[in-house]
């Protein structure tokens, strides 16, 4: 008799399988997203459209791979990357390897090595990355990653262009209006160093400045800075934010700080003006205590938002000490866009045309009508084993049908 403990198992090779287990075999881990093809389809239009776009004010497309030695790949990063990046060891060299959690280092390491063009060059892409852990809760760990990096040019005509070019590009995407937040890492940079803050001071202040604990920040500082003007210099951040016009009210607040906060207002109201020349319909949101990514821009940051969505769609702004670990320190300026969460807004302005649908044939005169409407970019459905009429999921409001000899495209019954 067959012990009951046995019953429903069997082995395949030495192992043993439970037909239970095959059950969640369906499963991806927390975060990991698949994309079916209606979604696919969204995704993929959007980001023709956008390297279009970028290719139309002289970006050039570059394909990086999806994995790199850790040495170039978190070259000039910060910590964060380091820790949204999965690592692994190289079969072939023994080294570490990791999968990219940000395109921006290796489009750095292009301009650097692989490219080493002199003067300004300017670089887009499109791609996959993935994260250890999501950046938000229900966020994806694999998204599709789009922007650009234009290196070479330390003014301020380069961060005009990559918000100019992400404003564009968010028109592009079908976003009816735009949400700006444009701050600058000088001027937390420059209060924390005249306030004599140690690194450890700067970063447990940079943490409180990214809750925005105002109550806890007097606290702090009235316990860690000794001079006063720097403490309220410092206070003060949290509460600049809004229009442009908070921009005078800074200079106002903060006279008398070290020169390059005084520069980075003159940046900041400089870009208000022609930003809005430009893109009048815009809403641009100046934030002083925004620190996005303190650790990586050395300037100008830049981030975009969409109602409905908590998280940042878009990030962008100046880097410029990124290409030193590859011997070439450029001035460097981009942005890079969540697709993936775009592509999700508004899909009703991403959807093609639908197809046509040709009946089960093996008319040579029928084939060579297909090819001919294929050539003029249309999308041509042939029905297989007998099949006289589209499926639901094959997205085809037209057939193919012979007419006296001629083949002509008909709309279906049930379109019309």
């Amino acid at each position: 008799m067959q012990k009951p403990a046995q019953l429903g198992r069997f082995f395949y090779g030495r192992e043993e399988i439970n037909p239970m287990d095959k059950v969640d075999r369906w499963l991806l881990p927390d975060g990991i997203e698949e994309m079916l093809p209606e979604e696919a389809s969204n995704v993929e239009n959007l980001r023709r459209r956008l390297v279009d776009l970028f290719r139309s004010w002289g970006y050039d497309y570059v394909i990086p791979p999806m994995v790199e030695f850790v040495d170039s790949l978190l070259s000039g990063s910060g910590e964060d990357a380091d820790l949204l990046t999965f690592k692994l060891t190289d079969q072939l060299s023994g080294k570490t390897m990791g999968i990219r959690a940000d395109i921006t280092p290796q489009a750095a390491r292009m301009d650097a090595h692989s490219l080493k063009r002199s003067g300004i060059n300017r670089l887009c892409y499109a791609g996959h990355v993935m994260y250890t852990r999501p950046k938000s809760p229900l966020a994806s760990r694999t998204p599709v990653q789009v922007g650009v990096e234009l290196f070479g040019e330390s003014g301020l005509s380069a961060d005009l262009e990559v918000i100019s070019l992400l404003i564009e590009a968010l028109e592009v995407a079908g976003l009816e209006k735009q949400y700006i937040d444009i701050g600058h890492a000088s001027i937390f940079k420059a209060l924390a160093n005249y306030a004599e803050l140690s690194k450890d001071d700067e970063a447990a202040l940079f943490a409180l400045m990214q809750v925005k604990a105002s109550n806890e920040i007097a606290s702090w500082l009235e316990e860690k800075v000794q001079k006063e003007d720097a403490a309220r210099w410092l206070l003060s951040l949290t509460g600049l934010s809004g229009s442009a016009s908070v921009l005078k009210e800074a200079e106002a607040i903060l006279t008398g700080a070290p020169q390059a906060v005084a520069q980075a207002l003159g940046d900041l109201q400089y870009l208000a003006k022609v930003l809005k020349q430009r893109y009048p319909m815009a809403n641009l949101y100046f934030d002083l205590s925004e620190l996005r990514g303190y650790h990586y821009y050395t300037g100008i940051i830049f981030g975009a938002f969409a109602p409905g969505i908590g998280n940042a769609i878009a990030n962008g702004g100046r880097y410029d000490r990124i290409g030193e670990a590859f011997g070439r320190a450029r001035p460097a300026s981009g942005f890079a866009a969540d697709l993936s969460a775009i592509s999700r807004i508004n899909i009703k302005t991403q959807q093609g045309k639908k197809g046509i649908f040709a009946q089960a044939s093996e008319s040579e005169f029928l084939w060579e009508a297909i090819k001919e409407l294929r050539v003029k970019g249309e999308r041509v459905v042939c029905g297989l084993g007998g099949q006289d009429k589209p499926l639901h999921h094959q997205n085809c409001d037209r057939i193919l049908v012979e007419d006296n000899g001629i083949h002509i495209v008909k709309v279906l019954e049930s379109e019309q």
